[in-house]
């Protein structure tokens, strides 16, 4: 029988970060499966270095680009258009099966188990349930169907103009057909989605086998102290009711993947992240985010981007709420 992967895409140094951290958790939590991560060729050659330490396979693709501007200025999110590139996951044939994995992700628990679901089981997105959310799915690798996948992008575009548009237009019949190829919201836990449903999240959170980081804050843009085991960068230290997901990510990568870093870069300076020992606050540390106009804030939340970490966490919202009533 051909083998199966988990599959991931790193376009630049920060998601190669990422998915150096989902490597480590697949591998901690015991997967049976290999691991493949598609990079572009943007990512320096260090970060290429420790991928291959922790992958089977590093390929290197090109960078496919939906050059749909319109309706990635509609998102605000101008970086999604390369998300494209992760239609090259249908080429790697000399697997069976794979398990796509966008590198913004943590695993919590084994998942080899979704290698039993088949084309295409993904779980719902939470901005619009209809719609299944490409941060994981199952698939079936195969030329035929890549071809066809470029024909359509080519001819109907993406409504949202990244490759979560053009895999629901393609794979059109999912909210409607089979629903085993529905996943549970704990193979795709988006972070977002935690204040929206916080009743829903403490009564099933704890079964949480993937988290998501959805949105343009990721793990990677904040910055971590490792002594103090605090998360800098937001307008808070991470009080959020997810906190825990965010300080597992940085343990992780402060723990298993820095060391390999800085192996790799050796003199040449590079991001990590990290706040050293003897320095409260320098030149790696994330500066906070300007703050934003009432009309700004407004348009975030409509377009599902909250900051979820700080000012517009649910204890800052129930504070409100609690003032505005008494």
């Amino acid at each position: 029988m051909a083998e199966q992967a988990f599959v991931t895409l790193a376009t630049n140094d920060n998601y190669a970060k990422g998915a150096m951290v989902l490597a480590r958790s697949l591998r901690n939590h015991h997967t049976t499966r290999k691991l493949v991560v598609l990079t572009g060729p943007q990512v320096a050659d260090p970060c290429q270095s420790v991928l291959k330490k922790l992958y089977d396979e590093v390929r290197v693709v090109d960078l496919l680009d939906s050059g749909d501007t319109a309706h990635l200025a509609m998102m605000k999110r101008p970086d999604l258009g390369v998300t494209f590139t992760k239609l090259h996951c249908w080429t790697l044939t000399h697997y069976s099966k794979c398990v796509f994995m966008d590198a913004d992700t943590l695993v919590v628990s084994n998942i080899d188990e979704l290698f039993d679901r088949e084309e295409l089981s993904a779980a719902p997105d939470p901005g619009w349930p209809d719609c299944f959310n490409t941060g994981v799915f199952v698939f079936r690798p195969s030329l035929e169907t890549y071809d066809k996948l470029l024909q359509y992008s080519a001819e109907h575009g993406s409504f949202d103009g990244g490759d979560q548009g053009v895999l629901n237009g393609f794979f059109s019949s999912w909210s409607m057909t089979d629903i085993s190829k529905h996943l549970p919201f704990i193979y795709n836990l988006s972070s977002i989605a935690i204040y929206t449903y916080l009743p829903a999240f403490k009564q099933y959170g704890g079964n949480a086998k993937v988290i998501h980081f959805l949105g343009q804050t990721k793990p990677w843009s904040l910055t971590f102290d490792p002594e103090a085991r605090k998360i800098r960068g937001g307008s808070q230290d991470a009080e959020a009711s997810h906190s825990s997901f965010v300080l597992d990510w940085w343990t992780l990568y402060s723990r298993e993947v820095l060391p390999l870093l800085q192996e790799h870069y050796g003199d040449q300076p590079f991001h990590s992240g990290c706040v050293e020992q003897e320095e409260s606050q320098d030149s790696c540390a994330a500066s906070a985010p300007p703050s934003l106009s009432s009309e700004e804030r407004k348009e975030r939340w409509e377009q599902g981007q909250a900051d979820y970490m700080g000012e517009d966490s649910f204890e800052n919202i129930q504070k409100k709420l609690d003032a505005f009533l008494k």
